[in-house]
């Protein structure tokens, strides 16, 4: 019975001919999602790093329903390229996942052992992350909005963190750049509540099995545990998909996913903040 209530809820989850595109895709969490949205129906499209040698990799290995373009995540007009881009090839863009990323490794590859005080991160180090994290996100949804809302519709999902990694010591910028994507969710979701495009965030709910984190035998996050990037599968497909339409500036934590009750998943804190 359990079996057959979760074949029926994968079914729903199908995302045939949905146009999603993924940034920074050519490896860890974004790469896993969009091999599941393309297994599932969509057109992918991939941005990579133009410093990217897994970019080409990716393209062989996903063929003719993906495209893979070199985008800079730190560059408005790459942006708007990638739109564009995607338009020009499939007429449309349903979904935008903001996964390109930079973690604390920007700053030092022992930062989970040796913490970097603020004051002593390099401020080149520094805005790179905040570029990349900050202004990257911005880019990407600013150039597709205006498609999505000609559609009449459009999902945006935003990859994050846990809370305690935003606030973290040593953890600085990469968890302040998190903090501010969540609260730009919440924000860019009432914005566009009557456009019919929802925003939401995705977060493994623990420290993932990726390159953010330096490699090592014994590789593990603060709280000791590692997840695999797989966690992010099913929550990605069902809020990319149909099932999740009308859902707005919600976090969901892939760690707590029920496939009988994916609101399981839903972190409700966040809906209610204390305004002092």
């Amino acid at each position: 019975m359990g079996e057959r209530r979760e074949l029926h809820a994968m079914r729903k989850l199908i995302l045939e001919d949905k146009v999603i595109i993924v940034s920074g895709a050519t490896r860890g969490l974004g790469l896993v999602m969009a091999r599941a949205f393309l297994k599932h129906g969509a057109y992918v499209v991939v941005t990579g790093s133009t410093k990217s040698p897994a970019l080409e990799s990716v393209s062989l290995e996903f063929g003719d329903r993906a495209i893979c373009l070199e985008a800079n995540a730190t560059d408005p007009n790459s942006a708007l390229n990638v739109v564009d881009l995607t338009v020009q090839k499939w007429g449309k863009i349903d979904v935008l996942v903001n996964n390109a990323g930079l973690g604390m490794r920007r700053i030092s590859d022992t930062f989970n052992t040796f913490p970097t005080k603020f004051w002593e991160a390099e401020v080149d180090a520094w805005q790179d992350i905040i570029d990349t994290n900050i202004n990257g996100p911005f880019y990407l949804s600013r150039s597709v909005v205006p498609c999505m809302i000609e559609q009449n519709g459009g999902k945006i999902i935003n990859i994050s963190t846990s809370t305690q990694t935003m606030v973290r010591q040593g953890y600085s910028p990469y968890g302040s750049s998190k903090a501010f994507l969540e609260a730009a969710t919440r924000s860019w979701a009432q914005e566009l509540n009557d456009a019919g495009v929802t925003v939401n965030v995705l977060l493994p709910g623990g420290a993932t099995d990726t390159d953010l984190l330096p490699p090592s035998k014994d590789k593990k996050g603060a709280d000791g545990n590692l997840l695999s990037p797989s966690v992010m599968i099913k929550p990605a497909l069902w809020l990319a998909s149909s099932s999740s339409d009308g859902i707005t500036g919600a976090r969901f934590i892939a760690r707590h996913w029920d496939d009988s009750d994916p609101l399981k998943a839903r972190d409700d804190a966040i809906q209610q903040p204390k305004i002092m």
